[in-house]
């Protein structure tokens, strides 16, 4: 099966920018993106930083926009938003207070998990949320796709990894337990791509459709921004395997195919040694 991820789409105030770059026109860019080439995609799943001050108009055009989307939707939510204002909007997400869910599909069963703890950028998982997710790895026989915003898994970068899910011990012993069904953990934050495993279960994440990081190891205090391209990930998920890619939409650079004019300065064969 083919699953589309978005994240970190920061929606604000129509006209706002952040990075000089308009988020509302780049996830409409993105949609349409996906549209494009990946028209059959099963699911798509948004892992959160869905509005950049969780204002209410944000979500309220953010489920106008996805009704009229052609592909099934999920969402999770992050640190820019407002649990309360966001389940104001979309209710039906609503699970013990939280913003979490189960949606199945063909490669199995998708899981949606809240790491937002009000008041910080960094993430949490407490225990009533562990107790949860522990419920639906015991009831279910799996195998399970995981979706996140918080990074469970540490980046090496200073000013990421304090922002980073700081109860990341616990959700690696629950991972532990069912790592054997669990097939991927997705995630977003870091506005990086990323690829890593979570207690044996291999986890990526990728830059958001709008702004994006980079990954400066020389800056050890605070966060790096850079021009790099808008983007969204694409996951082919198949019997025993996994692929993920980060599909730059917001390039607008040259692209080459073989056997075309332009492609002959690549063409090794054309190449002068």
């Amino acid at each position: 099966m083919k699953l589309i991820q978005l994240s970190d789409i920061h929606l604000t105030t129509p006209g706002a920018t952040i990075g000089g770059r308009d988020p509302r026109r780049n996830f409409e860019r993105a949609l349409a993106h996906v549209l494009r080439d990946h028209h059959d995609a099963e699911l798509m799943v948004i892992t959160g930083d869905l509005s950049d001050w969780g204002d209410r108009d944000d979500y309220i055009w953010l489920k106008s926009t996805l009704d009229a989307f052609p592909i099934p939707t999920r969402l999770c939510i992050g640190n820019h938003d407002r649990r309360d204002v966001f389940l104001s909007v979309f209710p039906e997400y609503d699970d013990g207070g939280f913003v979490q869910g189960v949606h199945d599909v063909s490669a199995g069963r998708c899981l949606l998990l809240d790491t937002v703890e009000p008041d910080t950028h960094a993430g949490r998982y407490c225990d009533a949320r562990q107790v949860w997710l522990q419920r639906q790895l015991i009831g279910h026989p799996g195998p399970f796709l995981l979706f996140m915003h918080h990074n469970p898994i540490r980046t090496h970068l200073g000013a990421l990894d304090q922002i980073r899910l700081l109860d990341d011990a616990a959700f690696r012993q629950i991972v532990g337990r069912h790592r054997d069904r669990i097939r991927h953990i997705f995630f977003g934050h870091c506005h990086l791509p990323l690829c890593g495993s979570v207690a044996g279960v291999p986890t990526s994440s990728l830059r958001g459709t709008n702004h994006a990081s980079f990954p400066l190891f020389s800056e050890t205090a605070l966060l790096s921004a850079s021009d790099l391209p808008e983007s969204y990930g694409v996951a082919f998920i198949g019997d025993d395997d996994v692929t993920v890619h980060m599909v730059e939409f917001g390039y607008t650079g040259p692209i080459r195919v073989e056997g075309s004019p332009d492609y002959t300065a690549w063409d090794r064969e054309t190449m002068v040694r």
